[in-house]
């Protein structure tokens, strides 16, 4: 898909099944999500992490809808290609059907956004049915859900036995079933994630689930290095942005504090 100038529509994210791998990253503002558009991504998703990387907590649950929605207006200025989906943050979705509606359209009217993320299975397969025959896209995400992680007393690998990992595949096929056109597996086995992905005929992408997904999906500041606090097993850093980042601003500051910033030419008459 990399050089192709026209937006990435849905239809050619189901195309790449089983053809090329779909690249993916989250973003949360103009500039990140100019800068990754401009690099050729697939789908750039505007996530609920921005609840740790941007806003400081400890979990994505406080992240908020209105702030959802800004963050996803904010990078839709700087996306010409890429997909643009939305998370939707926690409880926005689970209350009914209806609640849904209301919010996911607020994502894609207000936001920008051409899909919405909804974590969960078979719970709100009915959810996701009437999303996608109201004309709003959807992405499921399924595996380890981080909006449970209440329930799951941390970050968990989920589907380590028989009875997990048959209701992480009944969660996936509900998912299809109701109409979503990919589906997130985060951090479930990279056999069962490979299962999943021979038997569904939608994409999956996964994130610390293994290679044989259709495509991957990491958070940005962890790929380039800059929640440098964090070291995750499956994140490959391709960047060290946060150590940049700190040498800069001290070469920065040490240059206007030895009187070498600003010089003649950065200075007008």
């Amino acid at each position: 898909m990399n050089g192709v100038s026209k937006p990435v529509t849905i239809q050619d994210i189901l195309k790449m099944k089983g053809v090329t791998k779909i690249a993916a990253l989250t973003a949360y503002d103009a500039t990140f999500a100019r800068l990754f558009d401009e690099a050729g991504l697939d789908v750039i998703l505007v996530g609920d992490s921005l609840g740790m990387v941007i806003q400081g907590h400890d979990t994505t649950l406080p992240v908020t809808l209105d702030e959802m929605i800004y963050h996803t207006r904010i990078c839709s200025r700087g996306v010409k290609r890429a997909l643009l989906i939305s998370d939707m943050p926690f409880m926005t979705y689970q209350a009914s059907v209806e609640q849904a509606l209301v919010n996911c359209a607020r994502c894609i009217k207000e936001g920008g956004a051409r899909a919405v993320k909804l974590e969960g299975g078979e719970e709100i397969a009915p959810t996701i049915h009437r999303l996608v025959v109201s004309g709003i896209p959807v992405m499921g995400h399924i595996g380890m859900q981080p909006q449970r992680v209440n329930e799951y007393g941390g970050y968990s690998l989920q589907g380590r036995n028989p009875d997990e990992a048959e209701h992480i595949m009944r969660d996936a096929l509900a998912v299809q079933a109701a109409g979503a056109f990919a589906i997130v597996l985060e951090k479930i086995p990279t056999s069962l994630a490979g299962q999943i992905t021979r038997d569904l005929r939608i994409p999956t992408i996964g994130i610390a689930s293994g290679p044989e997904c259709d495509g991957q999906i990491l958070v940005s500041y962890d790929m380039l290095g800059l929640a440098d606090q964090f070291k995750f097993r499956f994140v490959r850093r391709y960047l060290e942005g946060a150590q940049l980042i700190r040498d800069a601003v001290k070469a920065y500051a040490g240059d206007i504090r030895a009187g070498k910033f600003p010089s003649a030419e950065e200075s007008f008459e």
